[in-house]
C-alpha cells in the first residue's frame, strides 16, 4: 500500500482556542496614517484563480491574460507604488495552495499591476491572490 507523504496531505488551520478572539479585538486599532504622507494611499486587490476581482479597495478591475498571468486595475497611476503579492485564497478562511508569485507595474498601463502565479514546482499555474499596493 502506497504511503502519502506528509508534504501531499491538505494543510488546515488549527481552530483558534477560547481567549483568542478577545485578545485579537482588544489588538484592533485605529487606521491612523503614520509616517506617510496625507496624499499616500493603500489599494488591494483579492483575485480568483480565474481572474475575477473578489473585492478590493481602489481596485478597478482584474483579468487572467494567459495560465498564471494577471492584470489588476486600480483607480489611480501606480507608476511610482510599491507592489506586494501573496497567494492567497478569496475566503477568509483556509490554508492557501502551494506556489509562488511575481508582481510588476504593467507595461503600456499606469495603473496596473501585471501579476504571475506559479505551481511549487515553478511552471505557470492558476492560483487565487491577494496584492497590495502602496500608492
Amino acid at each position: 500500500m502506497p504511503r502519502i507523504s506528509p508534504r501531499r496531505r491538505p494543510a488546515t488551520q488549527p481552530a483558534p482556542g477560547r481567549d483568542d478572539a478577545a485578545l485579537a479585538d482588544d489588538q484592533i486599532t485605529s487606521c491612523r496614517q503614520v509616517g506617510l504622507p496625507a496624499s499616500a494611499r493603500m489599494l488591494y486587490a483579492v483575485v480568483n484563480a480565474n481572474g475575477t476581482l473578489a473585492r478590493g479597495l481602489g481596485a478597478a478591475s482584474a483579468a487572467r491574460l494567459a495560465t498564471g498571468m494577471y492584470q489588476v486595475v486600480f483607480d489611480q497611476d501606480v507608476t511610482a507604488a510599491g507592489y506586494l503579492g501573496t497567494i492567497g485564497l478569496a475566503g477568509a478562511a483556509g490554508v492557501a495552495p502551494t506556489g509562488g508569485i511575481t508582481v510588476a507595474g504593467r507595461t503600456g498601463i499606469q495603473n496596473g499591476v501585471f501579476v504571475q502565479t506559479f505551481a511549487g514546482d515553478g511552471s505557470a499555474a492558476d492560483h487565487p491572490f491577494h496584492l497590495a499596493v502602496l500608492a
